[in-house]
């Protein structure tokens, strides 16, 4: 095709081993970018540039789509993304979980809104005065935004321990109404936590019905990923079934040492639902969770690192077994002493977590929570572990695999048009690794560390990443609508 801006200056990656996004064998080939637009791919050595990117022995890939993360906030607050741009990831899907940033304006919010960040972030009350602010930041990533069920409840109920009433319902539809209006992706939940609990799926259904003729998504932190797993997930394919939307089950997993293994009968359950409804999920590449440190999940019988602290922030990167030896105290009691304080709960297996990474539409999601003070290494090294531990070293699936799971799948299940994909016309969202050291570096003792082996990393026709550091130029953008849509 013609370069869509001939006077842009003109970028060829020459030689690289091209795995472009759609699953099929990598080959090898020249791609050119301008105007922040992809413009000509070539045979090795056919296409010329103004400036030359020497990429043999390395795979080009489209950039990473992290499908699950909760980066509302810190794309704004620092919008260099290192934690991300780092790994290869150029578009993070935001507001997972039923917690957004938008729209919402507080002082003080409860958990896990507080996972965002303080009270004093919730200064957004429309997605349009998110998506502004998300520009004038220019972050390294480009961005889009769920909408969270508990933001809506907090946003317009005075209690949150019992079903919203009808007006209540109708005020919360009003906020989506607006928001998806404004370019929001769709609807989050997160069913697990107190601030939703109480919801029905009369509640959730009606909301989601909201989304339905924008063609927006739902996904949902279940009910329970513990031994309710299966009625939580009926749950979720009843709801999205009544309310006519795709939905995303966020991070699978099977917790707790009672359902170690169930992940083979969860994923016959999901196959099953495939046939019938419009169904996708995620997964993170660990055996240990994040989230807020709750007393009532603490039963002693798993590993609980605490991630940060409030009232004792030495604490943080401490497991909550030392921490109550040291007090002199059971476990449950230190961690109310603590609150209010995230946690990393040691709670799946690893056969559980290969095998819900190998089934074949699995995405890759983080889940990674940039404002704890010693955040889970997720945070830093999802991808490059898929990448590197679990493609290469494991061998769990090929290369060209572990690539569509981060970009083809989450662009056509998300509709991100001309993300995911490298061919002529899409968005020059690019990422060069070497296949032999890419690999995470950081550890659950060591969790803020860039991966090895990410060389660089444009962003709509930016370069934002290159050997190991940040070019100080950042081009993300904050996705709406008819972005996604490819208008």
């Amino acid at each position: 095709m013609s370069d869509p801006a001939p006077s842009s200056p003109r970028t060829v990656i020459r030689g690289a081993s091209v795995i472009d996004g759609t699953g099929a064998p990598r080959r090898s080939a020249d791609v050119a970018i301008a105007g922040g637009r992809i413009v000509a791919i070539g045979e090795p050595g056919s296409l010329e540039g103004d400036t030359v990117i020497e990429a043999a022995g390395r795979i080009l890939a489209p950039g990473f789509i992290d499908v699950h993360t909760h980066d509302d906030y810190v794309v704004i607050e620092k919008p260099q993304m290192t934690p991300k741009i780092s790994q290869g990831v150029t578009t993070v899907i935001a507001g997972n979980c039923g917690i957004s940033l938008a729209p919402l304006t507080a002082s003080e919010v409860p958990a896990p809104l507080n996972l965002l960040g303080p009270g004093s972030a919730f200064t957004f009350p429309s997605v349009a005065a998110y998506a502004q602010a998300v520009d004038a930041a220019c972050p390294s990533t480009n961005v889009c935004l769920l909408i969270g069920h508990g933001s809506l409840r907090f946003a317009v109920m005075d209690d949150l321990d019992r079903k919203a009433s009808p007006a209540e319902i109708e005020a919360m539809q009003a906020l989506l109404s607006d928001a998806m209006d404004e370019g929001a992706l769709g609807l989050s939940t997160g069913l697990y936590y107190k601030i939703a609990e109480a919801a029905d799926i009369d509640e959730v259904v009606a909301l989601a019905r909201i989304i339905a003729p924008h063609g927006g998504i739902y996904a949902t932190h279940m009910r329970n990923e513990h031994d309710l797993i299966l009625d939580s997930l009926e749950e979720t394919f009843q709801t999205a079934g009544r309310a006519g939307v795709k939905v995303i089950i966020s991070h699978h997993k099977c917790a707790g040492p009672n359902n170690w293994g169930r992940s083979s009968e969860t994923l016959a359950v999901i196959e099953s639902a495939r046939t019938r409804q419009d169904l996708g999920l995620d997964c993170y590449p660990y055996i240990a969770g994040s989230t807020v440190l709750e007393p009532f999940l603490v039963d002693e019988t798993i590993r609980i690192t605490v991630s940060w602290s409030t009232p004792h922030p030495e604490m943080a990167g401490r497991d909550l077994a030392d921490i109550a030896a040291q007090w002199g105290i059971g476990q449950r009691e230190a961690a109310e002493r603590l609150k209010p304080a995230g946690g990393i709960y040691y709670n799946m297996s690893e056969e559980d977590v290969r095998r819900i990474l190998s089934y074949p539409q699995t995405m890759i999601g983080s889940d990674g929570l940039p404002q704890d003070a010693h955040p889970h290494p997720r945070l830093w090294g999802t991808f490059p572990r898929v990448l590197g531990h679990y493609s290469r070293d494991e061998g769990l699936f090929s290369l060209e695999t572990a690539v569509h799971k981060m970009t083809g799948i989450p662009a056509a299940n998300f509709g991100l048009a001309d993300r995911g994909i490298i061919r002529e016309g899409a968005a020059a969202d690019l990422v060069i690794f070497d296949p032999d050291t890419v690999i995470d570096t950081a550890t659950f003792d060591a969790p803020m560390q860039p991966a090895a082996g990410i060389e660089t990393v444009i962003v709509n026709g930016v370069l934002s990443w290159q050997d190991g550091t940040h070019t100080g130029e950042r081009g993300g953008m904050f996705l709406n609508m008819a972005e996604r849509r490819g208008q």
